[in-house]
């Protein structure tokens, strides 16, 4: 196999896709291409950047322009954007112009290039800014809830986030304030519960914005797989949807469970966890990934590689930087 050094980049957490698709990108004496899960070459290295698939297509960089190819490696949007971002529900944002707008599968305008900054679909609607404050426009590009706030996040299960003066609370679809502004913060909801944060401490609320469990951690995030990671006097466990400790704060970090296993860091290493709180895989490596489709990144003697769920190196440790496979 070449050895291949994958691309640097800031990058949000992405979907998986199926076993048969999943691909990986990565660089080779500056150009990006990508890897299949084997760690061979699928699509060659040519391209200045060159980012995750979404929805079939994924972002890559010829000179000093964005566009999209197809899993094939074959250019499917022509590279013409200032910036571009992944396709979600059909669309994707990009930048022309200093303005942002959105693209179609085809790469034709959809919503033309007018908004200060703009984000993802979500159920329908995306969130934008115009004037400073920040509305949602549907997928004709139609301001469905004026920009009227200071902050806001994007809609999940029929809720958004908002702030209003210091105060955060959550709109519904409409528009119409559903749950009070009366936080110091808001995240969106994720199975059924949205961490907030009153007094200093974060706990979570209901969908009617009753307390389910009361402000009492340092740090509070989603929950996903049912459990969460929360912080308690500098160390990290998790709780269940009844507030309860399942596992007590005993790690430097942790991360969100994904296919049964999460990722924690103890004594600077890095390491997995499962559900009951038994150490799954040694903490070992300098870095590492979540699990995507069974193979999670990691980094030993400063280059990645690819483990499976038992801990066993599935594709040697080999490259500069690895990014997870979707």
């Amino acid at each position: 196999m070449r050895k291949i050094t994958p691309f640097l980049l800031l990058v949000f957490l992405s979907a998986s896709c199926t076993s048969e698709t999943l691909l990986a990108p990565v660089m080779i004496d500056g150009k990006h291409g990508y890897i299949d899960k084997t760690g061979e070459i699928v699509i060659e290295p040519q391209f200045e950047d060159a980012l995750w698939f979404q929805e079939g297509l994924a972002m890559i960089k010829v000179g000093d322009k964005w566009g999209y190819i197809d899993k094939s490696g074959k250019i499917a949007i022509n590279p013409q954007f200032d910036w571009a971002w992944e396709f979600k529900e059909g669309l994707a944002w990009i930048k022309l112009g200093g303005k942002w707008g959105y693209i179609d599968k085809n790469g034709k305008i959809a919503i033309n290039p007018q908004f200060e900054e703009a984000e993802d679909f979500h159920e329908g609607l995306a969130k934008i800014q115009l004037g400073g404050k920040y509305g949602y426009i549907d997928k004709n590009g139609k301001i469905v809830i004026n920009p009227q706030f200071e902050k806001a996040w994007g809609f999940s299960e029929g809720l958004a986030p908002i702030q209003l003066g210091n105060k955060w609370g959550y709109i519904g679809k409409n528009g119409k304030i559903a749950i009070e502004p009366q936080f110091e913060f808001a995240w969106g909801f994720s199975e059924g519960l949205a961490p907030i944060e009153l007094g200093g401490k974060r706990g979570y609320i209901d969908k009617s914005g009753k307390i389910a469990i009361k402000p009492q951690f340092d740090l509070a995030w989603g929950f996903q797989e049912g459990l969460v990671g929360i912080r308690l006097d500098s160390k990290w466990g998790y709780i269940d949807k009844s507030g309860k400790i399942t596992i007590k704060p005993q790690f430097d970090l942790t991360w969100g469970f994904q296919e049964g296993l999460a990722k924690i860091q103890l004594g600077g290493k890095y390491g997995y966890i499962d559900k009951t709180g038994n150490i799954a895989i040694n903490p070992q490596f300098e870095d590492a990934g979540s699990f995507q489709e069974g193979l999670a990144k990691v980094r030993l003697g400063g280059k990645f590689g690819f483990i499976d769920k038992n801990g066993n190196i599935a594709i040697n440790p080999q490259f500069d930087w690895a990014w997870d496979f979707n």
